[in-house]
């Protein structure tokens, strides 16, 4: 048997490690690692999506705000290079301008609530969110001081509908988590 451990180790590698030495050495660390990946999978958190959605769609209305302000002063289409069309949105009368500042106010007060909005189901709904963002997005494309937060608008929309299909739930209480065993409609 020595003598075949040798010949073994001269054909293959320089290390002398008999095959059947070595798959069950294998075996053995990955048992340990499967018991240590378990144990950290319970310290490793988890991302809560609606939350950094949150997060994303605050700072999206925070900028078509002040890009609605900007185009008060300096009206522009972003597609303008394209088309003069649309240019009757933005002057004489700022309509696109006032319809940018209305839904960005709104956004901000919809994602960060009053005390008499938080809990509602309307505030709770996911399902709004994706309804209204996209009208909020396209009306901040459509101006071109507005094109950052039209595509922060985007991105926030894509992690809502993640947490949408996770089967995550908005809080009644922003930033908190739901309490266990609570009748929601999936996982956290």
């Amino acid at each position: 048997m020595l003598f075949e451990e040798q010949d073994h180790c001269r054909l293959q590698t320089t290390n002398c490690i008999p095959p059947q030495v070595l798959g069950s050495r294998f075996s053995v660390l990955g048992s340990q690692f499967s018991v240590l990946n378990s144990q950290f999978s319970i310290l490793r958190p988890e991302l809560i999506k609606n939350h950094w959605a949150r997060l994303i769609v605050l700072t999206a209305a925070a900028y078509q705000i002040a890009a609605a302000l900007e185009a008060f002063f300096w009206p522009k289409i972003f597609w303008d290079f394209l088309t003069k069309n649309l240019d009757g949105a933005v002057k004489p009368i700022p309509a696109l301008q006032i319809i940018n500042l209305l839904l960005g106010i709104f956004g901000l007060l919809y994602e960060w609530p009053l005390s008499f909005i938080a809990g509602t189901g309307f505030h709770r709904s996911i399902e709004a969110r994706l309804i209204i963002y996209p009208l909020s997005a396209l009306s901040a494309l459509l101006i071109y001081q507005g094109t950052n937060s039209g595509l922060y608008y985007i991105v926030g929309m894509i992690a809502y509908f993640w947490a949408y299909s996770e089967g995550e739930v908005v809080c009644p209480e922003p930033w908190t988590l739901p309490k266990r065993g609570s009748a929601a409609r999936g996982r956290v």
